[in-house]
């Protein structure tokens, strides 16, 4: 049984095609490199509107069976960036630690990270993170949490995720 994993890209001008969506294909690239179980994408990309965000995510994970949903995008101050709001709706439990760690990852490179509202949630056997819009942050912000995310879906009872030992190294403590 091939595992599930969703991707959706919050972005008002991806969704009406004003230009392509580059986040969700960096995020599905950067899955391929470090998933060595088989896996299928559920992706979607969504204007930045709430009630959209938060159908989405209910549908990949409660219709779809996804147990990882990333998001990109709507991470930010402005009043069109309603991600994190979506995710919190939706979830029981959140993991602050990731959005916490993805801050601390990219104020090495920029110091408007501050600004980012990045957050990870725990919503039945699925795990939602989300990621910042640009491939760029994408790359860095997934590379500092993924070491995290299959055991996170080991303790809420999701799929084992193999990964490539010699891209990523993922924790899993000894038994």
């Amino acid at each position: 049984m091939s595992i599930k994993v969703g991707i959706l890209t919050a972005s008002d001008r991806a969704s009406a095609g004003i230009y392509e969506d580059l986040s969700g294909k960096a995020v599905i690239d950067l899955l391929r490199e470090y998933l060595t179980s088989e896996w299928n994408s559920v992706y979607r990309v969504v204007p930045d509107d709430q009630h959209r965000i938060e159908t989405e995510l209910k549908n990949m994970i409660d219709q779809a069976g996804c147990c990882l949903v990333i998001t990109t995008g709507g991470t930010g101050p402005a009043p069109r960036d309603v991600t994190p709001e979506a995710i919190e709706a939706v979830c029981q439990k959140m993991l602050p630690g990731f959005g916490e760690l993805m801050r601390s990852v990219s104020l090495q490179y920029v110091p408007t990270a501050i600004l980012s509202r990045q957050t990870a949630g725990i919503r039945g056997k699925g795990l939602i993170v989300n990621l910042p819009g640009k491939p760029k942050s994408i790359k860095e912000c997934l590379e500092a949490v993924f070491p995290a995310i299959p055991y996170c879906i080991d303790l809420i009872e999701g799929p084992y995720l193999e990964c490539n030992p010699d891209v990523i190294k993922v924790f899993r403590p000894k038994r």
